[in-house]
């Protein structure tokens, strides 16, 4: 037994270390897109990051990066390398957990011959090791993201519960469910996806305290999804959500100070824990004080009650403590031991202090704001980004009938020392006509018309009529989908693309890393087997050699799928209680998601980072394919030793397979374009100017440079997406680091939440004379001025929709705001028309800057057609590096609808002085997709600077512009698209024929190698699926055959045209 353990823990140990150097090789150095920058930067600072928040994370990262010394560049690098420990550690517990349960199936008598260990290290290290080198564990391994320390806490606290399953009979071994409890707390403070594992723990409590019944198996399966309901809807937010109540019952009611009440009921959950503990530890003379502060405890838990199905649910956990206690009486260890697991897991759970106390230090990263109980609750719950239906909901095309009220909104005011409603919600909850909704409503968003269109074509809707009663008492006939076509589109879509498709990418093999929305040549999973890969995906005979090149293509042959059902199966037979163990974990972290999220359609990215559970899961079976390897072996052998030698390394080819295919597309050692862009943003502004950004990827990365490097500070970025929420305009408001305040004339108060949310544009200008926005400001900002549109209270307005911006024509020359060569084009004033009938907070505030700033600071945008909805920006904007500012300026020749003009000589400047774009040329650097679409940002601005500066007739400046983009994006690195054919009309328009000539010739290429391979697809199931893809690639041909007779290249375009004629031909 001891050789045993000892060589178990070598071997684990052993797991780990080589998992470490995988993780340590393929780092990332610095951030990635996403939501890494955020991360980062949060952890780095302990400053607050978006809803429901990751305090654990947080703080684990502020730990790492004081490891690097103080060298600003390398902080995002130890936050990375937390990740990659965290991943580390999840390889070791997950080989301990696969030998606990290979050791039950293989050597249940404890009987450890060297077969046997053969057998069981053998699955432990072929599992661990599969999942070491799976594609989404392995992605999050090495970037500063919370999944790779979620999958951290839920292989501890299912390794924790197999080391109680062998503890149970020894007398402390409920330590151990307390220590799961903390460990579980903790997670809250990561990522909520580790509490999936608790039907799991669950089910082996169960089977090892209790002779199995089918009754006792559906009680234990309620049971657990009732405890993973109450920690998850009850304790996390009902904690919290009774702190605020009590909070405002002592100050609003009583009178007392601020935070009397959360001091009160931290006193009453404390005196609560002690006097239990101390109750169950001593006997009847503490039963008393128990009984009192238990009472006082379960009282405020009905103060929460705002409905009358709250008041039910209250009721039903109250009576389960009352018979709790009163069943436990005679068996006070039971009651010590939850007592002692729910004050872990609050101990665990505390972490979101941290939260608290820095949004009260105001950090420059403050998101939300949650400075006391009430905002706390309203974070947690991610009010901002609203909810879903998951068991009765409508339909997308579902009519509203009428408008509840939601729970008011509660904020603190300092002057009058209470806490008062700033938006009462009255009428916010949209009530749906009932006969056009459903039980467990799958296809419900009507937020985009895309989702309406993809929902008809995954669900395959044709639909029913149904007659409906509109509220002016007229009937109409909608088309209600049936719930057959509903759940087709679950099944279609939730299930198979959305899980399953995940699933193959990490067991079978994956296709690229593109995006797919159901087309055959992005995102799909392949297996490198023909006969399975070419009836869903096409014939790869005349696959064009561009699209093979892609990294994430992936090929696995089946065999991880293989030998991980071979594990099952194995399981199955050896032991059924076990596997339904690991099955519940399985489908816990994997089907249970899919319900729960409830995704619509074109998610924004790839979501296969969320079932990294259900992979682990799935992982263990992997290794247990070892075993069932070995027994059929030794079945023919009769000796378990060789039979288990062969198994293993047969089995080895597994993990090898996956490594050596996976490593190009993960190793992100060398990359940098993430920071390299965001600095090349930042460093385009002019001193202390405002950057309007809108997504995530031109944020969080802008956010990490500033926040943990220090690049230029005194640029203010302001996320016009996040400007909606009254915290961040008041954060907007003060100064952070060496950028000063954004310039406001409404004062904060005026931005609160529930004051100027919305901002109705009356027309009152019949004749149309435009109105200086200050006059317009100020108009707003004087209270008097309100007036009733019907809500609950007088809205400021906005009284035209002809606005004027004067210009200042000498301060702005004197400023240095205007480029020279731009001075005789510069305008007197802006006139606009509001597009809109009502403008939202950000939108006001974006006017209330302009007018108050009066071209004093200089304005960039990120991209100019996000501000559209307010007025036409991007007339006014100017194309300068890669950010485009906004001038008193009209754009001319060079405007291009969302994009603006181009500053020539600026642009040129800013353009010529980015030398680092993420070493995206270099051959030791895989282009990711999001790095790819980023590219793109970059590569425009090159082709916009050379087409303005041929039209000034700077042909050499033009080619050398050109070539420096291609030296930064290699068109070999990131293809030949038809965003590549404008740059071959700018080498012959500048006169280098010879480079016109041969991106042509690339360009063609690519363009007839695609139409080869949609022509070949023709007669097959594909037939119709390209046909658009098609004629633009004839047409794209056709021009780029027009572009060289346009310039004298005859030869070169009869070339082309035979090419064209040949491929065109083909049927």
């Amino acid at each position: 037994m001891k050789t045993y353990q000892r060589l178990n823990n070598l071997f684990g140990w052993l797991a780990f270390a080589i998992a470490t150097i995988v993780f340590i090789l393929t780092l990332e150095p610095t951030a990635s897109w996403w939501d890494c920058g955020e991360y980062i930067s949060t952890a780095v600072k302990l400053q607050v990051g978006h809803p429901p928040g990751a305090p654990l994370f947080q703080m684990l990262g502020r730990f790492f990066s004081l490891f690097a010394g103080g060298d600003t560049s390398q902080m995002a690098y130890m936050v990375n390398l937390m990740s990659a420990l965290s991943s580390s550690f999840t390889i070791l517990f997950l080989f301990w957990s696969i030998t606990m349960l290979a050791r039950k199936v293989v050597a249940s008598d404890n009987e450890f011959s060297t077969g046997r260990m053969l057998v069981i290290f053998g699955s432990g290290f072929i599992g661990a090791m599969a999942y070491t080198f799976s594609d989404s564990f392995w992605f999050s391994a090495v970037e500063g993201e919370v999944y790779a320390m979620s999958s951290f806490f839920t292989a501890i606290v299912f390794w924790a519960i197999l080391k109680w399953e062998l503890a149970a009979d020894d007398a402390h071994s409920m330590r151990w469910l307390i220590l799961i409890s903390y460990l579980m707390g903790l997670s809250i403070g990561v990522h909520l996806l580790n509490l999936l594992a608790i039907p799991a723990i669950v089910y082996v409590y169960y089977y090892k305290k209790y002779k199995p019944t089918t009754r006792g198996f559906i009680t234990a399966g309620v049971g657990s999804i009732l405890l993973l309901s109450i920690i998850m809807y009850g304790i996390i937010p009902d904690i919290v959500n009774l702190f605020s109540k009590v909070e405002l019952l002592f100050v609003n009611s009583f009178g007392l100070p601020f935070n009397t009440g959360t001091i009160f009921f931290t006193l009453v959950i404390a005196a609560t824990v002690i006097t239990g503990l101390l109750f169950t530890q001593y006997g009847d003379r503490y039963r008393v004080s128990f009984y009192i502060a238990g009472s006082l405890f379960l009282l405020f838990i009905f103060s929460g009650t705002n409905s009358g199905t709250s008041f039910f649910i209250r009721a039903i956990v109250v009576g389960g403590l009352v018979t709790l206690v009163y069943y436990t009486r005679q068996h006070r260890h039971v009651l010590n031991t939850v007592i002692l697991s729910f004050a872990f897991l609050l101990m665990g759970y505390s972490s979101f202090l941290m939260l608290v106390i820095r949004a009260n230090a105001n950090t420059p990263i403050n998101e939300n704001a949650p400075t006391d109980a009430i905002s706390l609750l309203s974070y947690l719950n991610r009010e901002q980004y609203g909810d879903w239906p998951l068991f009765y909901g409508p339909y997308y095309n579902a009519p509203v009938t009428k408008r509840g009220d939601g729970n008011p909104v509660y904020m603190r005011n300092d002057k009058t020392g209470k806490y008062e409603v700033v938006d009462d919600r009255k009428g916010t909850v949209s009530e749906y006509d009932p006969s056009m909704c459903t039980i467990f409503p799958r296809m419900y968003s009507d937020q985009k018309p895309s989702h309406i269109k993809a929902y008809q074509s995954w669900g395959e809707v044709e639909g029913v009529p149904v007659k409906i009663t509109k509220n002016d008492g007229k009937t109409e006939t909608l088309v209600k989908p049936t719930f057959g076509e509903n759940l087709r589109f679950f099944f279609n879509y939730q299930v198979g693309h959305m899980y399953l498709r995940y699933f193959m990418w990490n067991f079978v093999g994956r296709q690229n890393d593109v995006e797919g929305h159901g087309g055959i040549t992005d995102g799909n999973w392949v297996s490198g087997i023909r006969m399975f890969d070419e009836p869903r995906l096409g014939s790869h005979d005349k696959y064009p050699a561009y699209r093979d090149k892609n990294a994430a293509h992936n090929e696995f042959y089946f065999l991880p799928l293989l030998l991980g059902l071979a594990g099952f199966f194995y399981h199955l037979k050896r032991n059924k209680h076990d596997t339904w163990v690991v099955s519940t974990l399985f489908l816990l972290t994997g089907m249970a998601i899919v319900v729960y999220l409830n995704q619509t359609p074109f998610q924004p990215r790839e979501r296969d980072y969320a079932y990294a559970g259900s992979f682990y899961a799935f992982a263990i079976w992997i290794g247990l394919g070892v075993a069932a390897i070995a027994s059929w072996l030794q079945k023919l052998t009769k000796n378990l030793t060789p039979a288990a030698g062969v198994a293993i390394v047969v089995s080895l080819s597994v993990p090898a397979i996956m490594a050596s295919e996976g490593w190009d597309d993960h190793d992100r050692s060398g990359k940098f374009a993430a920071r390299d862009f965001a600095t090349n943003y930042i460093k385009g502004c002019a001193p202390n100017a405002i950057l309007f950004t809108n997504g995530d990827n031109d944020t969080f990365p802008l956010w990490y440079v500033q926040e943990v490097e220090n690049v230029r500070t005194d640029v203010r970025v302001v996320n016009y997406m996040l400007a909606g929420g009254e915290w961040y305009i008041h954060q907007m408001g003060t100064k952070v680091y060496n950028s000063e305040p954004l310039p406001f004339t409404l004062t904060p108060a005026q931005y609160d939440k529930g004051q100027n949310d919305i901002v109705p544009v009356v027309d009152l200008n019949p004749k149309q004379i435009p109105v200086p926005l200050k006059d317009v400001i100020n108009f707003i900002a004087n209270d008097n001025n309100r007036r009733d549109f019907g809500s609950s209270q007088p809205l400021s307005y906005i009284p035209t929709k002809v606005i004027r911006i004067p210009v200042d024509t000498d301060a702005v020359k004197a400023s240095g705001l205007v480029p020279v060569e731009m001075y005789g084009r510069i305008l007197p004033y802006i006139d606009f028309t509001i597009k809109k009938n009502y403008l939202y907070k950000n939108d006001l505030m974006f006017l209330d800057m302009l007018a108050t700033n009066d071209w004093k600071r200089p304005i960039y945008f990120a991209s100019p057609s996000a501000m559209s909805a307010v007025f036409n920006v991007d007339q006014y904007c100017h194309l300068e590096g890669i950010v485009y500012k906004f001038l008193p300026v009209k754009a001319s020749s060079d405007y291009i609808r969302g994009l603006g003009g181009v500053s020539t000589d600026s642009c040129y400047a800013a353009l010529m002085k980015c030398n680092n774009w993420g070493r995206l040329e270099q051959p030791d650097v895989t282009i990711d997709r999001e790095s790819f679409r980023n590219a793109q940002i970059p590569r425009q601005s090159y082709m916009r600077l050379a087409t303005a500066l041929i039209s000034k007739g700077k042909k050499a400046e033009a080619i050398e512009v050109v070539n420096t983009c291609f030296k930064f994006f290699p068109g070999d690195r990131l293809g030949y698209d038809r965003y590549t054919l404008p740059f071959a009309e700018l080498y012959f328009n500048a006169g280098d024929t010879t480079a016109a000539v041969k991106l042509s010739r690339d360009i063609a290429r690519e363009l007839m190698d695609d139409v080869i391979w949609f022509r070949s697809l023709a007669n097959g199931p594909f037939a119709n699926q390209f046909n658009s893809d098609t004629e633009e690639n004839l047409m794209l041909m056709q021009n780029l055959i027009l572009l060289a007779r346009r310039n004298n290249q005859n030869t070169f375009a009869d070339e082309l045209e035979r090419e064209l004629t040949l491929v065109a031909g083909l049927k």
